[in-house]
């Protein structure tokens, strides 16, 4: 895939992320159409109304002044006590559910596109109907009554009930923890595929400034996480300058302001940026290139989707929670994007430009920690539940079984020694320690098996 195709995709990421994770942009939209329309349409009824046919007349709003304005008060009076009802005990539910899974995944409810239409659809129809409510009219001797509007309005109304009865369906379905893993097992897959595709050429070795030339730190100037790094426009800016630009800090990570997130050097003597504007100026696109805000997203970070998921398997294993069956459910999910991930190749330690010179040492993603993420909590808190414990061992298995990287299957193998000696510190009867002797051997005979496909023939 191309430079810029790769650059398209990581805009719309941006945009769809920008857009998805704020809940008023959708409804705002719809609530300027409902008054748009509540404008037109009734000029549209003044020019069509002498001249519906019986058969169409029939169909469309009948009533005098009286009952138009009654039938459009009680729509929009209504439709707004609905939607501030609805959407309170939505939140309230939200709410519960967070405490029984991950208070981050309040941010999923904010994304769900469902929950954007249903309130735009409330929204939409309430304003519809108070802007056509001003042309219904007998005022000096002539009577108006926007037939088709009134009409419009009550059509709306119908397709609200519809929508919410559709909305409470899909409330209790996302309320559910097995929705929750999947969605987030779904945006960690999207961001996969999407880092994948992202890749750039390199080599192992990572580039080191050399002794006569001076290595400057780029600060944050706000704290907060770092939730996207464009490699693109920072390998760009490396080849106009020719520089060589160090990532500090990986997507995902906490910055203080004040604190580098990254630094430069000039690739040649000759090539050094001398004024303190021209050093500003690179300052300031390395600082555009790495968006900072106050909490992680998902467009580029693994690490969160890892960290939710295991916050649902640890708050699951809670004495408030007590709940093993969904802890288990959650190591599956892991499981899975970590065997995802144990499959891509290590990325490069330097990322190489025009001609193969040096322009970026990534920070990379580091497996080992998103290992650690997945594994640590669940194995403390869960190592007095058979079931839990039977399932960490799987998880380190099935990573294995989808890798044949030595540096990983030592992880894994380190993994499955911490897991051990856990389980022996705790209190079990001789069946279920000959159960764990009997799972930690097959992972051991797959890490065995993950080594030799590594060995050359």
């Amino acid at each position: 895939m191309s430079e810029q195709s790769n650059g398209a995709r990581r805009k719309l990421s941006s945009l769809s992320e920008a857009v998805a994770s704020r809940l008023w942009p959708i409804p705002a939209a719809a609530l300027v159409v409902g008054v748009v329309l509540g404008v037109l349409l009734p000029q549209l009824d003044q020019a069509l109304d002498e001249q519906l046919s019986p058969t169409v007349a029939a169909w469309v709003f009948s009533g005098g002044v009286d009952a138009a304005r009654a039938v459009l008060t009680t729509i929009s009076g209504s439709l707004i006590t609905a939607t501030s009802l609805i959407f309170s005990l939505t939140v309230v539910a939200l709410q519960l559910a967070s405490s029984q899974a991950s208070p981050r995944l309040l941010r999923m409810f904010a994304a769900d596109a469902f929950v954007h239409w249903t309130l735009a659809t409330f929204l939409g129809t309430f304003a519809f109907a108070l802007v056509v409510l001003r042309t219904v009219s007998d005022a000096g001797g002539t009577v108006a009554v926007p037939r088709i509007s009134v009409t419009f309005a009550v059509l709306l109304t119908i397709v609200s009930m519809f929508v919410l009865t559709l909305f409470l369906g899909h409330l209790a379905r996302i309320l559910r923890v097995e929705t929750m893993l999947r969605d987030v097992h779904d945006e960690v897959s999207q961001t996969i595929d999407l880092l994948a595709a992202d890749r750039h050429e390199g080599r192992d070795e990572p580039a080191v400034a050399p002794a006569d030339r001076v290595e400057r730190d780029v600060v944050a100037h706000r704290s907060g996480f770092i939730t996207s790094i464009e490699r693109g426009r920072l390998i760009d800016l490396a080849e106009e300058r020719d520089l060589v630009v160090r990532e500090h800090r990986a997507v995902g990570s906490s910055v203080i302001a004040g604190t580098p997130i990254a630094s430069w050097w000039a690739a040649e003597a000759s090539s050094q940026v001398g004024t303190r504007a021209e050093v500003d100026a690179v300052d300031a696109r390395i600082r555009g290139a790495i968006s900072i805000s106050y909490e992680r997203t998902p467009r580029q970070d693994i690490g969160y989707g890892v960290r939710q998921m295991a916050d649902i398997a640890t708050k699951a294993l809670s004495p408030g929670v007590n709940d093993p069956t969904t802890a288990v459910h959650a190591l599956s999910h892991l499981a899975a994007v970590l065997a995802d991930l144990a499959e891509l190749p290590p990325e490069p330690a330097t990322i190489v430009g025009s001609g193969g010179r040096d322009r970026l040492v990534p920070c990379r993603t580091d497996f080992a920690d998103l290992v650690e993420t997945a594994l640590e909590q669940p194995r403390r808190y869960g190592a007095g539940d058979p079931d839990v414990v039977a399932r960490l061992y799987g998880v380190i298995g099935d990573v294995a079984w989808r890798t044949a990287d030595r540096e990983r299957v030592s992880l894994l193998r380190s993994q499955l020694e911490r897991l051990t000696a856990t389980v022996l510190r705790e209190d079990y009867d001789d069946v279920e320690r000959a159960r764990f002797a009997e799972l930690e051997a097959e992972v051991r005979s797959t890490l065995d098996r993950a080594v030799r496909r590594d060995s050359p023939a």
